[in-house]
């Protein structure tokens, strides 16, 4: 039997919702919806009630040309929720790009904790990602964001290729970060002094908050193999960046600053998922 060539799609479209309460003070999910591809494992409070973690899912394990995912988040007034994922997301060479959407939505006095690990960009990779962040009252947050050019263990180069990203918080309808980046493969800017000097992975950091000078200091003394990085302190918003040689050691200066600055800004201690250590 010969099926019709509608019932074969070239791609995958994918969305997740997500809403958190502070419910008898337990953040509990209200709201999981998904659609395609797309999903979180079961919920777990590994530091009481009072916080929920999540695992975002995306089954097929990397994206290709077409491919879209969308993801929304909301954390209700109280509420605390830290979500990650199990591994690297991997953009894959594509004729057609494939795009990625994001809306965090963090309400009065909620904390959200965006915590996932590297995206990885393929060679002829073409990816365009949108983050949206809306931060209501005294909503407080964590994000970082780490993307490896290339497969340098592969001896692969991001020679051709494009990424696109944006990244927009807003505090009250208030702008606290806007940015836009786009990296075309082999272009000069991988190389140059100026833009990412030969370093195939780049990492961001962001946390609402204004930790003191001492720890501010400390922060930016850490020292780990490979990665060269620093943080800025702005009116409300803590800012690193790091350049390094590999995924790896960007994501461990990321945990160590985490575990440095959580119990500063957050008021808890740092325990880390146990999904990082497989």
């Amino acid at each position: 039997m010969t099926l019709p060539a509608a019932l074969f799609t070239p791609s995958w479209h994918a969305e997740l919702e997500l809403a958190y309460a502070l419910l008898d003070g337990r953040t509990t999910p209200v709201q999981r919806r998904h659609l395609g591809p797309l999903r979180v494992q079961k919920h777990l409070h590994p530091e009481g009630p009072g916080v929920c973690q999540h695992i975002v899912v995306h089954p097929p394990g990397g994206i290709a040309g077409g491919d879209s995912l969308a993801i929304g988040v909301r954390v209700g007034a109280g509420a605390w929720a830290q979500l990650t994922s199990p591994g690297a997301a991997k953009w894959y060479r594509a004729a057609t790009p494939a795009q990625q959407g994001i809306e965090l939505q963090v309400e009065d006095g909620a904390t959200l904790e965006w915590l996932p690990q590297e995206t990885i960009l393929y060679a002829g990779a073409l990816a365009s990602l949108d983050t949206r962040i809306e931060l209501r009252g005294s909503a407080r947050l964590f994000y970082w964001d780490l993307v490896a050019l290339g497969r340098p263990a592969a001896g692969e180069r991001f020679a051709s290729g494009q990424y696109r990203a944006r990244l927009d918080i807003r505090r009250d309808g208030r702008p606290l970060w806007h940015e836009r980046q786009r990296i075309d493969g082999g272009d000069g800017l991988l190389d140059s002094p100026i833009g990412l000097a030969g370093q195939p992975v780049f990492a961001t950091l962001l946390a609402s908050g204004e930790p003191d000078a001492e720890l501010l200091e400390r922060c930016r003394d850490l020292r780990v193999a490979g990665v060269r990085g620093d943080l800025s302190q702005l009116p409300g918003l803590l800012v690193g960046r790091c350049l390094a040689s590999e995924a790896l050691h960007a994501r461990a200066w990321l945990i160590e600053l985490w575990r440095l600055l959580r119990p500063a800004l957050l008021g808890r201690p740092a325990l880390p998922p146990r999904i990082w250590n497989t």
